[in-house]
């Protein structure tokens, strides 16, 4: 039992023993009474005591108990308790005056008395009292019915009880030659319970349904007080009664029935109702109804046989009977007649409200159907032709279930059966919705709305096809990629999620495979954005080709793609692995070969990472695991497929934690700034020096730039470190020169550096007049150009550093596929030998060529050289033989700090290996220092 229904049950349980109580004590009070009464009390006084003074009690119970409950009311049945609180007062009264007489006085009650009054004006109150309980007539015609079914009950049973006692009652009278007013009083007291007896009777059918049993309990009490105050009433008992009789055990129980009537019956009525209980159910009452439709008819057959009576026992009919027959009758008529064009003027509003209700469901755009208990259909509205394409007459005898699609079959059937179990009060309605057969045999969404009907069902129904291909249509937009209509992100993680879970939960052969279209950034920029678009629809159809049926291809955004690769159940891990490689590795076939957009043949490759699953891993993961695998591939040098280790989640962070830090590293002041000595490889002297960034960080490692360089994907950081650079070098090489060391210094930025428009054209040379440097003391080594970098715009900008006196050098010659075209359109003075070559040159013949061949260009171009990573003496031997003119390296000298560097100079030359005599090929000995202005416009070499 629910938390909530418990406390319900137990206030249920405790109000219905309450009730049984007191339902008992009334009974065993009333039974005693009785008792008693049938026992005669054990001696006349007693019996006279509780006949008088019992009654009285009673009665004035009775009239406290309904005063209470009415002060207590606020419904607008107050006035009704009030009145029946008076009632039981004259009763009350009544008694009390009888028993003055009998019991304290010992005299007989006189007649007329006192007693008589209050008895008398017992019935009118109570009269009134349940014309305000009744459900008052809406209507003039309705008032006047209430009235002639009154008289007709009145009149009747007056015939009846003037045929039986009341005329020999009032001829009895008569005869004894009383006065008027004992005469009177001997009618008046079967007369007013005739009005009361007709009051109950016709209201009884027409009481209002608000505390049903509290009325229905007061008009049993007023029921049973007329009963014994017409067998009192009755010559046959009026002669032998006195007080004390088992005929006051009826008015003694009449009365605590009204006392009980609204406080017992409240009790029942506020109880709580519970689910499924017959309280929840409609009550309808046909068999009231039908004696409320037939009271009128009764009380004609009542005075028929009144008059009968009188026929068959041979008297003379009585002028009384006569005219109340008369009256009956003709009240029968009249109300006949107002029933008559009552019923007329509800035919006409029925044929009013039917043609309506035709109108409606003919005129509606949906489909309106009854079905039986059985669930054949009964009634079908036109709608069906429009809507279904089937006629409605076509449809009528046929089973619901026929029309419905056999995949919706099952889930109608149960949420009907559920709706039916359900409380009509808590469930009016329900809503269903399935697939309908139309009459082109195709199936239609069809929304429906079922009601209760007779025990069937009510369907309300109307065409939804339109609106669920919308929703499908959105559903399909929101989840898939536009451009290629392959899933996007949202659908392939919910996919992955889903091969995550359930029974493939176990199975390590999921694999996710994240794909990247190398060089498709390039295709966007030669050829435009909508050849990118063209071939990323390509690569995606061979992408869904390629893919098994059970798996997924999706786009993620951009050029980068996705697979979702089901495991099979496979066991053996390296066996799944090397399948999963296999796929991967075909994809990456697949996706290399050429596009062909337009006229053009476009070519793009593909870096593919692969993450298998895990116990445990979630969909976030294991994605994350495959994109750290592509970027690897990538790294690795593209067109490739890797497959994700452990480590590389360890490198991201690594790589995360050193780039963070390095955001703040530049402000904290953990950059050191480095020069190594650039030797003239003949003499031996320090011609030029190279300045170089060297990170302390706070923990004490000391990195190179190319190590901080390669996990900063900060732009604007790198650009502040390079603005940085430059600035402490010119600063360092100005303060040199004014200490007398006036040796060149050469900084290398990019040629994406020098471009950049935070490094205007005008910085440098402001940068140079600030420090008090002559432009000729700064060289500017210009490094590998990105292919994406406009070669023009380049060449303007190192032509305006010549022109400004700012010596260039091009580093790294012989690493770039662009260095012969930077060599022949760039303005350069040094040509900067890459380690690469230098490291092998002494071991490899082909580089000893290769070295030889680029150092003889520069010669003919009439540039300066210098190598980079000369470390050992045989480098230097041989670098000098084929004419290089300088050299950096270990062999030397490793990046020194401002102090060792300015004692290095003081000293001036380091010693050069090898012969004295040995003279370079090339003309000029050394980087020469220009000492004049910045101003100065150097030209250059042609």
């Amino acid at each position: 039992m629910s938390t909530v229904g418990a406390p319900l049950s137990r206030q249920s349980v405790a109000g219905e023993g309450s009730g049984l109580r007191s339902r008992i004590t009334l009974a065993t009070v009333c039974a005693g009474y009785a008792l008693g009464a049938a026992l005669g009390w054990g001696s006349p006084q007693v019996a006279l005591f509780m006949g008088d003074f019992g009654l009285s009690t009673a009665a004035l119970i009775a009239a406290l108990s309904c005063f209470v409950y009415a002060r207590a009311s606020t419904s607008r049945f107050r006035p009704a308790w009030m009145l029946f609180a008076l009632s039981s007062l004259m009763a009350a009264c009544g008694n009390a005056v009888w028993g003055w007489y009998e019991v304290v006085l010992g005299l007989p009650v006189p007649t007329p008395s006192l007693a008589d009054f209050f008895f008398l004006c017992f019935a009118p109150p109570a009269i009134v009292g349940l014309l305000v309980l009744a459900r008052r007539p809406v209507t003039r015609a309705g008032w006047v019915c209430l009235a002639l079914d009154s008289w007709l009950i009145g009149g009747s049973l007056l015939t009846l009880s003037w045929s039986l006692a009341l005329a020999h009652t009032a001829h009895a009278a008569d005869l004894e030659g009383g006065s008027v007013a004992r005469a009177a009083l001997s009618l008046a007291y079967p007369l007013l319970d005739i009005v009361l007896v007709s009051m109950v009777l016709a209201l009884h059918f027409r009481r209002s349904s608000m505390n049903r049993s509290a009325v229905n309990t007061a008009v049993a009490a007023l029921a049973l007080t007329v009963l014994c105050d017409t067998v009192f009433t009755s010559p046959l008992l009026r002669s032998t009664y006195h007080s004390g009789q088992l005929l006051d055990a009826g008015w003694f129980t009449g009365s605590l029935l009204l006392a009980y009537a609204p406080w017992g019956a409240r009790r029942r009525d506020t109880e709580p109702v519970r689910h499924g209980s017959t309280a929840m159910r409609p009550t309808s009452r046909p068999i009231a109804g039908s004696l409320a439709a037939l009271t009128p008819y009764l009380a004609a057959a009542v005075c028929t046989l009144g008059i009968l009576y009188n026929v068959v026992e041979g008297r003379r009919v009585d002028r009384v009977v006569i005219f109340t027959g008369c009256t009956v009758v003709l009240a029968l008529v009249v109300r006949q007649g107002i029933m008559l064009l009552d019923n007329i003027s509800l035919t006409q509003e029925l044929a009013q409200k039917e043609n309506h209700f035709r109108s409606l469901v003919q005129g509606s755009s949906d489909v309106i159907m009854i079905a039986a208990p059985t669930g054949i259909l009964r009634y079908v509205s036109p709608a069906a032709a429009g809507v279904y394409g089937r006629e409605a007459d076509d449809l009528v005898g046929s089973e619901l279930a026929s029309i419905i699609h056999p995949e919706d079959l099952g889930g109608v059937v149960h949420e009907v059966r559920r709706f039916l179990a359900a409380s009509p009060h808590e469930e009016p309605t329900t809503r269903i919705e399935c697939r309908f057969r139309s009459g082109t045999g195709d199936w239609l969404n069809v929304e429906s709305t079922v009601n209760r009907h007779q025990g069937g069902l009510l369907l309300n129904s109307r065409d939804v096809t339109e609106r669920v291909r919308l929703q499908a249509q959105l559903q399909h937009n929101a989840e898939h990629d536009p451009l290629t209509d392959l899933p996007n992100r949202a659908l392939f993680t919910d996919r992955v999620r889903r091969a995550l879970s359930g029974r493939r939960s176990g199975d390590s052969g999921t694999a996710v495979l994240f794909i990247d279209l190398d060089g498709f950034k390039a295709v966007n920029d030669t050829i435009g954005h909508q050849a990118g678009d063209e071939l990323l629809i390509q690569a995606a159809r061979r992408l869904a080709d390629s893919v098994r049926a059970g798996d997924t291809a999706a786009r993620l955004g951009g050029d980068e793609f996705a697979a979702l690769i089901v495991g099979d159940g496979t066991r053996d891990q390296g066996a799944r692995e090397y399948q999963v490689h296999e796929i991967a590795d075909r994809l990456r076939l697949t996706l290399s070969q050429p596009y062909r957009i337009g006229a053009s043949e476009v070519r793009v490759a593909a870096s593919i990472g692969v993450a298998f699953a895990e116990p445990g891993i979630t969909p976030t993961d294991l994605m994350r695991n495959a994109d750290l695998a592509m970027y690897r591939a990538k790294a690795g040098g593209k067109d490739r497929v890797e497959l994700y280790a452990p480590q590389m989640q360890a490198d991201v962070v690594r790589r995360s934690e050193l780039a963070a830090r390095l955001r703040t590293a530049l402000r904290d002041g953990e950059f050191a700034l480095l020069h190594q000595p650039v030797v003239h490889l003949a003499s031996g002297t320090v011609a030029a020096v190279a300045a170089q960034a060297r990170w302390r960080s706070a923990q004490g490692i000391l990195f190179t730039p190319a190590e901080f360089l390669r996990v900063s994907d900060d732009s604007d950081r790198t650009a502040e470190l390079g603005r940085w650079l430059l600035e402490a070098a010119v600063e360092q090489a100005a303060d040199r020169a004014r200490a007398g060391h006036p040796v060149s210094v050469s900084v290398r930025l990019s040629a994406g550096r020098l471009l950049d428009r935070a490094l205007p054209f005008g910085s440098i040379e402001a940068l140079l007049t600030r420090y008090g440097l002559p432009s000729g003391a700064l060289m500017i080594e210009v490094a590998e150009s990105d292919p994406r970098i406009s070669f023009d715009d380049l060449e303007q900008r190192l032509v305006a550093l010549r022109r400004l006196g700012v010596r260039i050098a091009l580093d790294g010659f012989g690493s770039g596929y662009a260095a012969i075209n930077a060599l022949r359109r760039l303005p350069v003075d040094v040509l900067k030998l890459d380690r690469g070559l230098v490291e092998g040159v002494v071991e490899s013949a082909r580089l000893h060529k290769i070295t030889s061949g680029l150092l003889r260009i520069a010669c003919d171009l009439g540039m300066q050289s210098v190598a980079d990573g000369v470390d050992v003496p045989e480098q230097v031997l041989a670098l000098r033989a084929m004419g290089c003119t300088h050299g950096q390296g270990m062999a030397f000298s490793g990046p020194l700090d401002e102090y060792r560097l300015r004692r290095t100079l003081v000293r001036g030359e380091f010693p050069v290996p090898g012969s004295p005599a040995a003279q370079p090929v090339l003309a000029g000995g050394s980087i020469p220092l220009l000492t004049g202005s910045h101003g100065e416009t150097a030209v250059p070499p042609t």
